[in-house]
């Protein structure tokens, strides 16, 4: 019958606990919680406890020995379980001293009953258990108040099935002691049901606190990973500013002291229309200075009158020529602000620095499926000349192309781009190439 504790319905319900005893053990070990590890233990003894019911135990000396011990066992791990659950020590300090002493209590009393069982007989370790038992509840029901002073869900649910198991044990050892066993054998009850439902009850109530407390830990895993992204960004954001804002000023030394060249040969004209796309040039970059991207388009329309400054300043000129594929949606397409100006700058200041006629820089920007690819290419006199004319004449060190470059990373967080500085001279041609390779989207 159902409440025959002999019959099947109960071997599953001793599974059930040897299967959750297994699940805690393992969440234990990968984790290294000592919570899952308390809390497994006090499975486990309860799955020893109910052995003894199991019809092929029924009356084995060796579990009728150990029950009792087991079941305080049992009891010390259920204590420890309940400290580290509640968070004891932090909320109620000096009752989690005394919970402390209480696993000790617990397990010295474990041991005496071990040994009563050996010296003296099971009458006696009922005769302790009447004792005892009381002492217990009255200490537990006390214990439980003072758990309400922790504010939250788990422990009212930690009340309610501890408060479920407390009830009925007793009711099963008050009744066993008091109406006698007889009078549940004749309505075919074995008392040790009472147990059984407690338990059921009082796991069932701790799984949903574990359940919880998962997935409150996986919340706050995400929270914290999401956190740490924005920080993450937030940092990558101030790098690219910082970089952005150690080129700006390289940039301006640059055009100002062209325009004092101006100044010095008493060319007043060049002078003027220099001032005049030098200020456009500069409304431009404070337009954008507190943007970390602006559209593809925009850098290249501020590209155009910067290279036209450096046009009017170099003595012979050179061609600029812009070559865009037509599929390109140059709005759409986000990049640094300025961050090609130090590529095209090192060519103009270094490449044609020590050329006299025919400079040709040209900029072609390609539309490979999900990448752009900006190509930079001068007919200078090549990167191997550059750096031996820059240790005869100390000419002026190229700047800012790292900086580009970590801009364009940063922003891109290191994936698919690609920045490659090459030398093309050859037999009847010299030069350098630029190429700078990124995504399409942020």
């Amino acid at each position: 019958m159902l409440l025959d504790v002999s019959s099947e319905i109960y071997a599953w319900a001793r599974g059930a606990l040897l299967i959750l005893f297994l699940y805690n053990l393992i969440l234990f070990l990968q984790n290294k919680r000592k919570l899952f590890l308390y809390y497994s233990l006090y499975l486990l003894c309860f799955f020893v406890f109910f052995l003894k019911s199991a019809p092929s135990l029924e009356g084995n000396k060796f579990f009728n020995d150990i029950s009792h011990t087991v079941l305080f066992i049992g009891f010390a791990f259920y204590v420890e379980f309940s400290r580290d659950l509640l968070d004891t020590k932090k909320f109620i300090p000096d009752w989690d001293k005394l919970l402390k002493l209480t696993t000790v209590g617990l397990m010295i009393i474990a041991f005496l009953f071990f040994i009563i069982r050996l010296e003296f007989g099971y009458n006696y370790q009922i005769k302790l258990l009447l004792i005892i038992s009381p002492i217990l509840t009255l200490f537990s029901i006390l214990t439980y108040f003072v758990f309400t002073k922790i504010k939250g869900l788990h422990v009212t649910f930690f009340i309610i099935g501890s408060l479920a198991y407390l009830i009925l044990a007793n009711i099963n050892l008050i009744g066993l002691n008091s109406v006698g066993e007889e009078y549940f054998t004749k309505r075919n009850i074995n008392p040790l049901i009472f147990s059984y439902l407690g338990v059921l009850i009082e796991t069932t109530m701790f799984a949903m606190i574990l359940g919880f407390r998962i997935r409150s830990v996986e919340k706050s895993k995400a929270e914290t990973e999401g956190l740490l992204a924005k920080k993450t960004k937030e940092m990558s954001d101030l790098k690219m500013t910082m970089l952005q804002s150690q080129m700006d000023p390289h940039f301006l030394y640059n055009s100002l002291n062209s325009i004092n060249n101006f100044v010095l040969q008493n060319d007043k004209e060049k002078a003027s229309d220099y001032i005049t796309k030098f200020a456009r040039l500069i409304r431009e970059i404070l337009k954008n200075s507190a943007h970390l991207t602006i559209p593809l388009k925009d850098e290249l329309g501020i590209l155009a009158l910067y290279v036209k400054l450096e046009q009017l300043r170099m003595a012979d000129g050179f061609d600029y020529i812009v070559t865009i594929d037509e599929s390109i949606n140059l709005e759409e397409i986000k990049v640094p602000p300025l961050f090609m100006q130090p590529f095209i700058e090192n060519a103009i200041w270094h490449g044609f620095a020590n050329k006299k006629s025919d400079k040709v820089l040209t900029l072609s920007i390609y539309d490979e499926e999900d990448k752009i690819r900006c190509e930079i290419i001068d007919n200078g006199v090549g990167i191997d000349k550059t750096k031996y004319y820059k240790r005869e004449e100390s000419s002026r060190k190229p700047f800012g192309l790292k900086a580009s470059e970590d801009r364009i990373k940063l922003l891109h967080e290191n994936k698919n781009v690609y920045v490659i500085i090459e030398d093309i001279s050859g037999v009847n041609r010299t030069g350098t190439k630029v190429t700078l390779k990124f995504p399409k989207s942020i």
